[in-house]
């Protein structure tokens, strides 16, 4: 008699994984921002103090994001997203009990390891592993859901805020992480990872080590792509409004514009889910890598709000589908058998980036003198993703 656990099938799988990155995507990324007049008003701390915990969990996410992806690729899948899922709630129900600035640090550098261990990539490379043939598929999916963590983020703690407090809204997501995403996670996991046949792909000459990738042209070029891409848009979202406002927006207008940004990114995914899927991630890619700098000089160079709401539109598309592309790119390049490890890697020199964007160009922004300039100066950065990610793939082939 067999004993081995059943696995759940491609669509159970698929739906348990999608609810889960819905609820850890609101809880822990888009979460923060929610929290933080409520804790400036409550403890007395500056909104700089605050928000630099953000850069240092970003800057924990970068550097554990290589090992997530190793422990993966040797078949842990599932204990990372349960391991990831137990982290976040220890560390959540940390941060309600905090008193002193140092406390939050500590609490964000917990938090940024559990975003390495949950946050697309390892859900990314769990499908990647287990369905070889569908991934993409999956992945389309589940960045789908997804991509209205934000919309369930900001309502669901307005809501709680009043009723628990800002620490009671906190051991209430954390209750959340333990009662509904945990069993998630242990119970879509079970069986085969598909890591054996992985192995047996790479060890028959098809897929390449990241050693082997660090030895080729087209891991760093296309790392580059993607660098550059972390980088203008975490620096594009830390200037967004104070950008908009510079174009003599007030703050209702400045946020008609914003709230374009997420149902496009959602429409982006659901175009491509419905006409796009017979594209090849090379093509795809280069595509929306194209968008990031037409987007960024449309607001560069905006003198009404419709060009401001069309960039709005497009840039939303852009950040939809670069999720797609990276998470369905590297397999198809680099193949399955270290897909974790490579992955990793791209993804923690791509958070350094991001987490050294808003500083390193509120310093730019000095020495240009006007946001304008500031963003086509990031319009051709992004130029040159696109110019790297063409190389890259010339380069592989």
């Amino acid at each position: 008699m067999d004993d081995a656990p059943r696995q759940p099938g491609f669509a159970a799988v698929v739906v348990a994984l999608s609810a889960g990155q819905l609820l850890v995507w609101a809880a822990l990324y888009y979460g923060f921002s929610s929290f933080v007049l409520p804790m400036r008003d409550d403890l007395r701390w500056s909104e700089a103090t605050l928000m630099a915990a953000f850069s240092v969990g970003l800057l924990a996410w970068s550097g554990a994001s290589y090992a997530v992806g190793a422990a993966i690729d040797r078949g842990r899948g599932r204990a990372v997203l349960a391991g990831g899922t137990l982290l976040a709630a220890v560390a959540l129900c940390g941060w309600a009990l905090v008193r002193e600035p140092w406390q939050f640090y500590a609490v964000w550098v917990v938090l940024g390891v559990a975003m390495a261990m949950l946050l697309y990539d390892p859900a990314f490379v769990v499908l990647t592993k287990r369905y070889p043939q569908r991934y993409r598929q999956g992945i389309t999916a589940l960045t789908l859901v997804a991509g209205f963590a934000s919309t369930l983020s900001f309502p669901a703690v307005a809501w709680l805020m009043p009723l628990l407090g800002w620490r009671g809204t906190l051991l209430a997501m954390a209750a959340t992480m333990l009662a509904i995403v945990l069993p998630l996670h242990l119970w879509a996991l079970r069986g085969d990872d598909g890591s054996a046949v992985a192995v047996a792909q790479q060890r028959a000459g098809g897929d390449n080590t990241l050693r082997e990738a660090l030895h080729q042209r087209t891991f760093w070029l296309l790392t580059l792509a993607f660098t550059l891409y972390f980088f203008t848009n975490g620096a594009l979202w830390a200037h967004m409004m104070p950008a908009l406002a510079s174009k003599g927006l007030s703050q209702g207008e400045a946020l008609a514009v914003v709230v374009w940004v997420g149902p496009a990114q959602v429409a982006g995914r659901l175009v491509y889910a419905g006409l796009g899927r017979a594209w090849s991630m090379r093509l795809l890619g280069a595509v929306v890598l194209a968008g990031l700098p037409i987007a960024l000089a449309l607001f560069a160079l905006a003198q009404s709000p419709w060009v401001l709401w069309l960039f709005a539109a497009l840039f939303g598309a852009v950040n939809g589908l670069i999720t797609i592309v990276r998470g369905g790119l590297i397999p198809e390049v680099f193949g399955r058998a270290q897909v974790g490890r490579i992955g990793g890697a791209m993804t923690g020199i791509g958070l350094l980036a991001r987490a050294a964007a808003p500083v390193s160009t509120a310093a730019l922004l000095l020495a240009l003198g006007g946001y304008r300039e500031l963003l086509l100066l990031l319009a051709a950065a992004g130029v040159v993703a696109v110019l790297s990610f063409w190389r890259g793939i010339a380069a592989r082939r």
